[in-house]
């Protein structure tokens, strides 16, 4: 509590401030200001003081010789002291309402009526936000899946709209995560390296049965990492398969239409991580104009794709105006069966076809990179390869009947390849246009060859008579 008096010969004024505990945003704030005087009241001001103290705007004025607003005035008799207070109430505080506030109060001079003793006191408002958005996601995402060596992955937690800055924690599978703190480059540092410190021992974690099954699998009998059947493109079809093409190709029917050919393949990579990878962390403050904070929480490791699929990593936020933390999560998974849908459903000659990815058989994270390619052949345009979700096909010519088209979807987890196959059928507007109906018989003019047995059939009649 804040007290400042003034003394002089004729009189004295006391102003006292009442502390105020800090806020949360939304909440009513009632400033007090008790002062004790044996003078008259000439007036009280409060100030809202900004840009440290360089600017005050007045947000409170009683004018005791007008008795202006003498609502907000409360004061009784104490003896002979006169002590008054004087109350401001701020409903639905915001962040803006943060930073000290000023009290100023003058009482008459007992001597003259012209002269005015001053007195001030001040407080500082404090009011705090919760985040209110927390995400998490995957840096320097959409990437390539890497098969022969091990690449760093980053998760991004960024929490939005908090004041103070909240404290931001990574967890696995429900487990705190045990981080190597480090600085995280910034603009200003030029993009110089990052200096590690306060290295800590790192959680032991042991393998559950499932991902030492999946991590096993990938080896053969003797020990040696398997060959995959997605190592050699030849192998990818089985010889049933191609004679189900060649089929398709001789025979063009809506059953082919209905039902794409598609062939699904896991790849996983041939090198075995680590079980225990290091963890490093880092954050970044960014200041907003509404005077909340950004924070952005890095996580990065060594990915280990069979071990890290599946699993499940969650940012926590703590902040002192949440009565418990703010948590969102994300599963790592690497794409599963894309679907893709094909429009229109019967392609004729000469229209755009598109082929589009509609989802998974699974939740994908972190948001996979899409590569289209034609199986033994380049694709309409001259390209060998197209990337993004969607396919276009423009005026498709019938010597894409029967062409296979491959769709890979890849993350840093793993890739998936889905095959399709396009069935053209015949325009009959073109048809029309370059063969006869009639197939070279000549044209017979129905409506004149009616009135030709019409007029035999009157001619007939005629002579009978």
């Amino acid at each position: 509590m804040l007290i400042i008096s003034v003394f002089c010969p004729i009189g004295y004024l006391t102003v006292t401030i009442e502390p105020l505990p800090p806020v949360v945003v939304g909440e009513t704030v009632t400033l007090k200001c008790n002062f004790k005087t044996d003078g008259r009241l000439r007036e009280i001001v409060w100030y809202r003081v900004t840009d440290g103290g360089t600017i005050k705007q007045k947000i409170f004025t009683y004018d005791a010789m007008f008795n202006t607003n003498y609502s907000h005035m409360e004061d009784y008799r104490k003896r002979e002291d006169l002590v008054y207070q004087s109350t401001v109430r701020l409903p639905e505080v915001r962040i803006s309402d943060n930073g000290p506030y000023e009290c100023h109060v003058g009482i008459y001079d007992r001597a003259t009526r012209e002269k005015v003793v001053l007195a001030s006191g001040n407080v500082f408002l404090t009011v705090m936000s919760p985040p209110n958005n927390i995400s998490v996601s995957a840096e320097n995402c959409p990437a390539p899946f890497s098969r022969y060596q091990a690449q760093n992955f980053t998760l991004l937690c960024t929490a939005k709209g908090g004041k103070p800055a909240p404290s931001v924690y990574f967890k696995r599978d429900g487990e705190l995560i045990e981080v190597i703190s480090y600085i995280h480059p910034s603009a200003e540092d030029g993009g110089g390296s990052a200096g590690v410190r306060g290295a800590r021992p790192l959680i032991s974690r042991d393998l559950d049965d499932t991902k030492l099954q999946r991590s096993l699998s990938l080896l053969d009998p003797e020990g040696r990492p398997a060959r995959m059947f997605t190592e050699s493109p030849e192998r990818r079809w089985t010889p049933g398969q191609h004679t189900q093409g060649r089929q398709q190709k001789e025979q063009p029917s809506p059953a082919t239409e209905i039902i794409p050919e598609t062939v699904v393949s896991r790849e996983f990579p041939r090198w075995v991580q680590s079980t225990d990878p290091l963890y490093y962390f880092s954050h970044t403050h960014i200041s907003q104009s509404d005077g909340s904070v950004l924070v952005q929480a890095r996580l990065t490791w060594t990915l280990n794709p069979q071990l890290d699929n599946d699993a499940m990593f969650s940012c926590e936020v703590k902040h002192p105006a949440l009565s418990m933390p703010m948590q969102t999560e994300v599963t790592l998974a690497a794409p599963k069966g894309p679907k893709l849908l094909m429009t229109p459903t019967r392609a004729k000659v000469g229209d755009t076809v598109r082929i589009t990815v509609q989802g998974f058989q699974n939740e994908v994270f972190p948001e996979p990179l899409f590569t289209w390619t034609r199986v033994g052949g380049r694709l309409l345009d001259g390209s060998a390869e197209r990337d993004g979700k969607e396919l276009i096909l423009e005026r498709v010519p019938a010597e894409l009947n029967g062409s296979m088209y491959r769709c890979t979807a890849q993350n840093p987890l793993g890739s998936t390849d889905t095959h399709t196959r396009l069935i053209v059928f015949e325009n009959p507007a073109m048809m029309k246009n370059t063969q006869n109906p009639n197939n070279g018989a000549p044209r017979v003019d129905v409506v004149g060859l009616i009135w030709m047995v019409l007029s035999l059939a009157l001619t007939v009649t005629v002579e009978l008579t």
